[in-house]
C-alpha cells in the first residue's frame, strides 16, 4: 500500500468522480483507477460502488477512508516538522451551503490565495443540514454555517457574523407599499423559502405558528437565486438573509417589508472538528477567516440564553 494510492483513494471519496479527482491529482484518469483496483486488491474489499456514471463509497469504503485520512493527516504533520520555514502546500476541503460562498467566503478565499498559491482548495457546496455530517465524517476540513448558535461537545464553532434576514417583495406587489403591516396582511400570501430542514426555515416557522399563523402557503426552493427572481416576477414573498438580496433592493427589484421576524438569531459561523490535527494550511485558513470577518465585525461572543448543544 502506498501513500499515493491513499491520497488518491481520499481525493476520490470527496469528489466521487474519477475524472474530477484525475483533474485535481494531475493524472490521466485510467492511472487513478488503476490505483483504486489496486488498493480495493490488496484490501479484499470494495472501496467504491459504481453505479453508472455515479459512485458511492461503500460501508467498508467509509470505515476505511477514516483511517486514510488521519494517515495522511500525520504525514503532513510530520512534513510541516521539517519544513517549518517553506511555503505551505497541499490540499484542504471546504464545505458551505450556497448563501455563505456566494456572499461572504470569496474575500476570504482570495485572501488565502494571495497568501498561499500552493495549497489546493477544494469547495463543496453542501445542504445546512448535513453540513456537521462532513466533519464527524472527515469528508470536510472546515465548514461555514448559518444557524442558531452552536455549542457542541464534539465541534469547534467559531461565530463570525450575526446575519439579519428580512421580507422582500416586488414593487408592484399589494404589500410594498405599506409602512406598517400586521399579522391578518399576511393571510393568503405565498412566501418564498429554502426547503424544510434548513435551520433558518424552522426557525421562520417557528415564528409565525407562535403568532397564530400556522397555514402558510409555501413555495420552497433550494437556491436563494430562485428565491429572489421568483419575487421578482411577482409571485410571492420571499424570506432570505439581507447580503443575498443587497444587490436587488439597491437597484429597485426588491422592497423589504416592514416586518421585523420576532426570535430570529441567525449566525454566520465556522466549523471543524475538535480531534482534527489543524495543520498549518488549516491554521491559516481560520486566520484568514478572522481576519476578514474580523474587518466588518467585533469579535462575536453567542448569547448565554442560546442553547444548541450537538455531539
Amino acid at each position: 500500500m502506498e501513500l499515493r494510492q491513499l491520497n488518491t483513494f481520499c481525493t476520490v471519496a470527496t469528489t466521487l468522480n474519477f475524472t474530477r479527482a484525475a483533474e485535481v491529482l494531475s493524472y490521466v484518469p485510467s492511472n487513478v483507477t488503476m490505483q483504486i483496483k489496486a488498493l480495493e486488491d490488496e484490501l479484499g474489499v470494495r472501496l467504491f460502488d459504481r453505479l453508472g456514471k455515479q459512485l458511492a463509497l461503500t460501508t467498508a469504503g467509509k470505515r476505511f477512508l477514516t483511517h486514510a485520512q488521519g494517515v495522511l493527516e500525520k504525514m503532513d504533520e510530520a512534513r510541516s516538522a521539517v519544513h517549518d520555514n517553506e511555503k505551505l502546500s497541499g490540499t484542504l476541503t471546504i464545505s458551505a451551503n450556497e448563501v455563505i460562498c456566494s456572499y461572504r467566503l470569496p474575500p476570504v478565499f482570495q485572501r488565502f490565495r494571495s497568501q498561499h498559491p500552493g495549497v489546493r482548495l477544494i469547495f463543496r457546496s453542501v445542504p445546512n443540514q448535513e453540513l456537521k455530517q462532513t466533519l464527524f465524517e472527515g469528508t470536510t476540513d472546515i465548514v461555514y454555517m448559518l444557524d442558531e448558535p452552536i455549542r457542541s461537545s464534539g465541534l469547534s464553532v467559531e461565530p463570525l457574523l450575526e446575519e439579519h434576514f428580512r421580507l422582500l417583495a416586488a414593487p408592484d406587489h399589494p404589500l410594498a407599499k405599506r409602512t406598517v403591516l400586521q399579522l391578518e396582511d399576511f393571510h393568503g400570501e405565498v412566501f418564498l423559502t429554502n426547503e424544510k430542514g434548513c435551520p433558518y426555515r424552522t426557525m421562520f416557522d417557528r415564528s409565525f405558528e407562535k403568532e397564530g399563523i400556522d397555514s402558510i402557503t409555501y413555495l420552497e426552493f433550494q437556491s436563494a437565486e430562485a428565491i429572489k427572481q421568483c419575487a421578482i416576477s411577482g409571485i410571492g414573498i420571499a424570506f432570505l438573509p439581507e447580503i443575498a438580496a443587497e444587490s436587488e433592493v439597491e437597484r429597485g427589484e426588491l422592497i423589504v417589508l416592514p416586518w421585523q421576524i420576532p426570535d430570529l438569531q441567525v449566525y454566520t459561523q465556522m466549523l471543524w472538528h475538535k480531534d482534527k490535527w489543524l495543520s498549518p494550511i488549516m491554521l491559516s485558513f481560520i486566520e484568514a477567516t478572522s481576519a476578514v470577518f474580523g474587518s466588518q465585525n467585533e469579535k462575536l461572543v453567542f448569547p448565554t440564553k442560546g442553547k444548541n448543544l450537538t455531539p
